[in-house]
């Protein structure tokens, strides 16, 4: 027996109608019939919305990520202005990581920025396992976010791994990843150690939000398109595989997604995903020969598309819909995140012009 979100028991993993575990968009999630796709955006919380940027001002990232309150507030102004199907719980990659010791800080314009980056077993030994306590203000988000939300459900959020790594071992943003993988390529057993000890990192922080009331988690792993599928099997896949199959006893979907990842999605999806996310460079229906019949995809809207025309825009969000009919389940999403300068008027027109369209063709049958 599993626990869904609602805090019934359901048995044989079947949520009891209604509550956010029957959900059109957990139902998509576990490649159910929906009345219509759902959709939500990456980055739907954050930075396009004027109520975010007056929010935030003059509080710093890490610091919006630790009071509850910003976290709610910022979560919810995304579902009430746009009616998206879900919440995404705001935060950020670095968030446990910096609670397991790490002296990091998220710099306006540029990103993480770590203090001391990863070079020897020392510094590894030094990120510290982390519970409850170490981010109970997440806790007290999810908390207070399950409770406003009602039948809308909330996704978790962590950074997979590889990404986490990379920031770690850069010391911040990086475009070619060359530090990163000189020391996966020069010294795989630290490698391995430092990705081991995220993936438990990543685990505890995702499974704190389980046991606080999300829908579902996904699991980012940003830079991961910038690896081979070789290197991506051999020295990522274990442990993306410890996070999402360490949450298979959860009761909830995993999503698992990366940026310029085509020739990862069938790996990807065999780390344990339930849901796969495409970013827009490939097609949803080629996407899915790739990932199998045995797992919905999310997305794959290109965020500059929003910046068209109107005209462009629904051309766009129909075309992608047409070929996520042949996934087993699709919840509709951008290729990555909101764009800062998209005009949120236009988020709102493309959820109801998802909603319309797809509960037209599931009328149809």
């Amino acid at each position: 027996m599993t626990t869904d979100t609602t805090g019934t028991v359901a048995r044989d993993g079947e949520p009891r109608p209604g509550g956010p575990a029957d959900s059109p968009f957990v139902r998509a999630c576990r490649r159910r019939p929906v009345p219509h796709t759902p959709v939500w955006f990456m980055r739907q919380a954050g930075r396009s919305l004027p109520e975010y940027r007056e929010i935030r001002a003059n509080v710093g990232m890490l610091e919006s990520c630790r009071r509850p309150d910003l976290v709610a507030e910022i979560t919810l102004q995304p579902v009430r202005r746009h009616g998206v199907d879900a919440a995404i719980l705001f935060s950020d990659i670095v968030v446990p990581v910096a609670a397991a010791g790490v002296d990091l800080d998220i710099v306006p314009g540029t990103g993480p920025v770590v203090a001391e980056p990863v070079r020897t077993a020392e510094d590894v030994a030094r990120i510290r396992p982390i519970g409850r306590d170490d981010v109970s203000y997440v806790d007290e988000a999810v908390r207070l976010l399950v409770a406003e939300l009602g039948e809308t459900p909330l996704i978790g959020f962590a950074g997979a791994p590889f990404t986490l790594a990379s920031y770690l071992v850069e010391g911040g943003p990086s475009r070619t990843h060359a530090k990163t993988k000189a020391l996966m390529y020069g010294q795989p057993e630290l490698w391995h150690a430092l990705c081991a000890r995220l993936a438990e990192v990543t685990l505890s922080f995702l499974r704190v939000q389980v046991e606080a009331g999300v829908s579902a988690v996904q699991l980012f792993d940003s830079w991961a398109g910038a690896l081979s599928e070789a290197d991506y099997r051999r020295y990522v896949l274990p442990h993306s595989t410890t996070v999402l199959s360490g949450l298979a006893d959860a009761g909830v979907p995993r999503i698992h997604f990366g940026v310029g990842t085509a020739e990862l999605l069938g790996a990807m999806g065999e780390a344990g995903a339930d849901v796969v996310g495409v970013d827009w460079r490939t097609p949803l229906d080629v996407a899915t020969r790739r990932i199998g019949s045995d797992r919905a995809v999310q997305g794959n809207l290109d965020p500059t598309v929003l910046l068209a025309p109107w005209s462009v825009v629904e051309t766009e969000v129909r075309r992608i819909l047409e070929q996520g009919r042949a996934a087993p389940g699709h919840v509709f999403n951008l290729g990555h995140g909101v764009l800062p300068e998209t005009d949120p008027e236009v988020l709102t027109r493309v959820v109801a012009l998802v909603h319309e369209v797809s509960a037209r063709r599931a009328e149809q049958g």
